[in-house]
């Protein structure tokens, strides 16, 4: 029983319905017994008329018991009630009144009540009870009636004995199930306790590494904050950041990337102080709070011993991964006065700390802040600048060195900004590269210049060829051949007239791509260029595979080229090997004829540089372009432009 009614009462006693039904068989047997041995002791005392209302009784409680073991429970329970409250109230009015054994049948009614009805019936045979002794009162004390009152007798001892066993049986039962279910509403308790305190440390808590998250770091560093104020000494943030994580996650899978971030974390929280905190920022950055930092000084000794910990190579799984992470700090009282704003700054030092090749500590300072609120603005301005007519191609000359032949130009992006002016393409190039706007600006250099070129041609200056760079990200996007396609095909102009240009650099790190890519663009007829050849890998395997048409070497080695020999070496190997891979090569940055002289003597055959033009507007272009003589060397420099 004991068992049964522990996992039959999840929230009370009598919740369950089954249960309440056997509890009211339970109490009706009890009281079926109990009336049948006060119908002995009637029956041996002769008193007829107990023995009457203990067969009544008897009836309505073999009811009541019948409609408990059909889960009629409210019915069975009222009329179980008032079938005891009633017979108990005819006793008394027969026998002694309120003197009556039979009173003791009240309060036991009453208690089981409590249990198994609702307060209304509850109150209800309150009601009656009163009633019914005021009544007696009344009729005792005005003469009405006269009850027959004697001295205590073996029989009524009798009588009392039996309600007292039956009933304290009863309540002892119900007294078990109410303690039963008490134990169970404490053990809930203590669950939804515990729950809740799980609740709030999953809140709190990173559940892949365990450290506490942002939420409860912001609170920690209110906490550091208050004593940094009290104590007048400084704190620091450490914004961590894993360097190629996401290629370690894309390589060896999530599990493996799981396993790494959790052993950075450990690394992590032992290579900083027991006072400093470490948390998970999300993803594969974490934050460092350093209360009581000294000065700068002693932060960056700290973060360079984190980063020593982080570079070390991990073993996961049997795999050997090496990584490295970028550390950006900001200071209190020095940056900010507030948890978000120092974790804003700190973040922004890690990503020039990113900048700066990785595995690099930066501290902020307002120059950083300065550069990230123009960036905003200029990415602002530069998704209006095509609507707004300000972006414009402006075009420097490119000459055979030998003949000095006008043979084509490189279009450059320019922007005037209404208010700020000419902004340089070194400027927002990356910007435009950072927002994703440069494949929608590439994709409109590429038809500005095809339309140019179809001007051109019917101005007389078709013979001219026009190089346009492509960004590494007009390549990713794996659209660039449609692009040029649809170009070409709009402004009906022949693609050999175009030539796309793009660094060497971005073709090695998605080479198969840039394969397929390349292997499209040349079967439409455009020529390839290799811009800035000579600062990456200068492989001859990848030259074979991506077949290009030119190699433009770097203005690096042209510059210096008079005054280094090493320089001479570098560039007279790529002519060397431009000319057996019968690739035409370009000399970029030409300043000076002697540069010019040492280029041809090498066997360069294109030149570009100031020496022959800076980049022209298209109407100063077009006027250098009709008057250049055909067998001129150069046709020296023109007025200035931005460049």
């Amino acid at each position: 029983m004991k068992s049964e009614s522990v996992m039959e009462m999840p929230a009370g006693p009598f919740d369950d319905e089954g249960l309440r039904a056997r509890r009211l068989s339970q109490l009706a047997v009890m009281v079926m017994t109990a009336l049948c041995m006060a119908g002995l002791v009637g029956l041996v005392r002769q008193d007829w008329r107990t023995l009457s209302f203990i067969v009544i009784a008897l009836v309505f409680i073999g009811f009541s018991m019948g409609l408990a073991r059909r889960r009629r429970v409210t019915a069975a329970a009222l009329l179980l009630l008032w079938t005891l409250a009633l017979i108990a109230s005819a006793a008394m009015w027969t026998n002694q009144g309120i003197y009556s054994p039979a009173l003791l049948v009240y309060p036991v009614v009453l208690v089981i009540a409590s249990m198994l009805v609702e307060r209304v019936h509850l109150l209800a045979l309150l009601a009656m009870m009163g009633c019914n002794l005021g009544a007696m009162t009344w009729m005792s004390v005005s003469g009405a009636h006269a009850f027959d009152i004697r001295p205590p007798n073996y029989g009524v001892l009798a009588y009392v004995l039996t309600i007292l066993g039956t009933f304290s049986a009863a309540i002892l039962l119900l007294a078990g199930d109410l303690r039963r279910a008490l134990e169970r509403v404490r053990t809930e308790v203590q669950r939804v306790q515990q729950s809740s305190e799980q609740l709030r440390y999953f809140a709190e808590h990173d559940q892949l590494t365990g450290l506490p998250n942002r939420r409860l770091g912001s609170v920690l560093f209110e906490q550091a904050l208050g004593t940094a104020r009290r104590n007048g000494s400084s704190l620091a943030v450490m914004f961590v950041d894993l360097d190629n994580f996401k290629t370690i996650n894309d390589s060896f899978g999530h599990s493996v990337g799981d396993d790494f971030l959790r052993e950075a974390a450990e690394r992590l929280r032992a290579a900083v102080r027991s006072s400093d905190t470490v948390l998970r920022q999300g993803g594969d950055e974490f934050l460092v709070l350093l209360p009581d930092a000294r000065d700068a000084t002693a932060v960056s000794a700290a973060a360079s011993h984190v980063l020593t910990s982080l570079s070390r190579p991990y073993s996961i799984r049997e795999i050997t991964v090496t990584s490295s992470c970028s550390i950006g700090v900001a200071m209190f009282p020095g940056e900010s006065q507030d948890f978000e704003t120092l974790v804003k700054k700190a973040d922004l030092a890690m990503h020039h700390a990113k900048d700066a090749g990785r595995n690099a500590i930066r501290f902020f300072d307002e120059a950083m802040n300065a550069n990230m609120v123009e960036d905003l603005m200029l990415g602002t301005g530069l998704a209006q600048a095509m609507e707004r007519g300000e972006l414009s191609l402006h075009f420097q000359s490119q000459l055979d060195l030998a003949t000095g032949r006008l043979v084509g130009a490189e279009a450059l992006l320019r922007w005037q900004h209404p208010e700020l002016g000419w902004i340089s393409p070194g400027r927002f190039i990356p910007i435009a590269e950072r927002s994703g706007l440069i494949v929608e600006i590439g994709q409109w250099v590429i038809d500005e210049a095809c339309r140019q070129l179809r001007c051109w041609q019917d101005t007389g200056l078709g013979h001219l060829v026009l190089s346009v760079n492509v960004s590494t990200i007009q390549f990713k996007r794996g659209t660039i051949d449609l692009v040029v396609g649809q170009a070409l095909a709009k402004h009906g102009i022949s693609p050999a007239s175009l030539e796309l240009e793009v660094t060497e650099s971005a073709l090695i790190h998605d080479a198969e791509t840039f394969v397929a890519t390349l292997a499209r663009l040349k079967s439409l007829g455009v020529g390839l260029a290799i811009d800035d050849f000579g600062t990456g890998y200068s492989n001859l395997s990848y030259l074979q595979r991506f077949e290009v048409d030119k190699l433009k070497i770097d203005q690096s080695f042209v510059r210096r080229l008079s005054a280094s020999e090493s320089d001479q070496a570098i560039v007279r190997a790529i002519v060397q090997m431009a000319k057996s891979l019968k690739l035409t090569t370009t000399g970029e940055g030409i300043e000076d004829e002697v540069t010019a002289a040492l280029l041809r003597e090498l066997g360069c055959e294109l030149g570009q540089g100031y020496l022959f033009s800076r980049p022209l507007p298209l109407a100063a272009f077009e006027e250098l372009a009709r008057r250049h003589p055909a067998n001129a060397r150069h046709a020296g420099s023109a007025s200035p432009m931005p460049a």
